[in-house]
């Protein structure tokens, strides 16, 4: 796909200069223009870490986006300023972190046995495991 924006015409073509897949090409490119839309429409070149920091806590505290959600979006924003805008983004700090499913280690879980199977409960839920 050809973009109308110089921004992500440079993000597509340096995503192609890395062989990433197209699937994380269209990603990356959600992810700035999400940045770019929630920042105004600024140029990121503008912008800096307190703007990306701002953007990222606003995906986890405003629209409960999950971890692995935000740090996709982390991700596409580091590529963008270090392989597009050119200079390499200061620290970012502690980010408030999205929500993480709970699984609970085989040791926590408690099994019994039942005429038809095993039945193992934790606080994920129940879960049946039939025996022959």
């Amino acid at each position: 796909m050809r973009y109308k924006s110089p921004l992500l015409q440079s993000l597509q073509s340096n995503l192609r200069l890395q062989h990433l897949s197209r699937r994380t090409e269209a990603a990356y490119v959600y992810w700035t223009k999400r940045f770019i839309r929630f920042s105004g429409l600024r140029h990121p070149s503008e912008l800096g870490a307190s703007d990306v920091r701002q953007f990222l806590s606003h995906l986890v505290v405003d629209r409960k986006r999950s971890a692995a959600t935000q740090q996709q979006a982390l991700s596409a924003l580091l590529f963008l300023y270090r392989h597009v805008v050119g200079r390499a983004l200061e620290e970012l700090g502690r980010l408030p972190r999205g929500r993480v499913p709970t699984t609970l280690p085989p040791n926590k879980l408690r099994t019994r046995a039942t005429s038809s199977g095993v039945i193992t409960t934790g606080s994920a839920g129940a879960s049946m495991i039939a025996c022959s």
